[in-house]
């Protein structure tokens, strides 16, 4: 009997690693595949897919946010075209799909948001009527807020494309700062670029940001349980915690909801897990900020009840009046 699958007997080919084109997908998934290549000692070429959401140039909350840079690669797993995906952890659908598994959540990079602004500017250095650009209601909503608290006139303008593209709006002038993920400047090298770090106080990140998720065809259990090897079970608890809050706000990745768990040390042992999470209206005027800490998560049902308990408490708070996308 022939043995098909991908880590199967005799197989030499690479293994194929599905990714998005954009530079910053194609860093984070070579960083992936050379981990992949340690644990299973075999070649990974990558196999460059685009997306909806690569090629639309509307606004993520209009195009369906949900997704929408997940389904294509989804589509080629199941296809068999490719042997395993890596994903932005922010960018997946809460509901894991039939025929697919959440093989590896590696250990994440720095979950902030950071700032690049012109003249070196740090985030309290900007001055009132600062034009800021980012394509997310998330991002919007707690910079609204953090202005209106400040009495600062900031005009906080939507935008879309790659990283160059953002940090082009302020080294032509258009904008006086962007706010980008921490984790993607890191991967691409490009951490020195950032004038500031924003204060998880300030702005709280997507659920999900920083981490990685590594899927595969739950079929292909040899292979997944390779990938398992590059699971860090600390960062897959505080996602699973984080997204489990999402979920049970019925919020799509681009509706204007924040959440971040971290862990809490006594001394050198790790042994709470604190929750927090935002959700504001996008022009600031309301913000529903709660947070709740609790034992560390020994299993994916411990870490998916903290955030569902936080979201019931965000909920009574008003939460569900704040979100323009709610899933159908």
């Amino acid at each position: 009997m022939t043995d098909n699958s991908p880590l199967g007997a005799g197989a030499t080919k690479p293994l194929r690693l599905g990714t998005r084109r954009s530079k910053l997908a194609m860093a984070q998934s070579g960083l992936v595949a050379e981990a992949v290549t340690e644990v299973t000692g075999r070649a990974v070429e990558l196999v460059e897919i685009t997306t909806y959401g690569d090629i639309s140039r509307e606004q993520l909350a209009q195009i369906g946010g949900t997704g929408v840079f997940v389904a294509a690669l989804r589509e080629a797993l199941l296809r068999g075209d490719v042997d395993f995906a890596v994903h932005s952890l922010k960018d997946l659908p809460t509901t894991q799909p039939e025929g697919l598994t959440l093989a590896a959540v590696p250990v994440r990079e720095d979950p902030r948001d950071v700032l690049v602004a012109r003249d070196g500017l740090a985030f309290e250095q900007l001055p009132s009527g600062s034009r800021i650009g980012t394509g997310s209601p998330r991002r919007m909503a707690q910079l609204n807020a953090y202005a209106r608290a400040h009495g600062l006139g900031f005009e906080i303008v939507p935008i879309r494309g790659n990283v160059d593209t953002r940090i082009g709006f302020v080294r032509s002038g258009e904008l006086d700062a962007v706010v980008l993920a921490a984790a993607g400047l890191s991967r691409l090298g490009r951490t020195g670029e950032a004038t500031d770090f924003l204060s998880v106080d300030t702005v709280l990140p997507a659920p999900g940001q920083g981490a990685l998720a590594i899927e595969c065809a739950a079929s292909s259990a040899d292979l997944a349980a390779a990938l398992a090897e590059l699971d860090d079970p600390y960062t897959r608890a505080a996602v699973t915690a984080e997204r489990a809050l999402l979920a049970a706000l019925e919020a799509g990745c681009s509706a204007p909801v924040g959440a971040l768990a971290d862990l809490l040390a006594d001394g050198q042992a790790v042994n709470e897990l604190r929750l927090r999470g935002v959700v504001g209206s996008t022009d600031g005027s309301s913000l529903v900020q709660l947070s709740t800490t609790g034992p560390v998560p020994t299993s994916h049902d411990d870490a998916a009840a903290l955030g569902r308990e936080l979201a019931a408490e965000m909920l009574a708070k008003g939460a569900a009046g704040l979100m323009g996308e709610r899933a159908l």
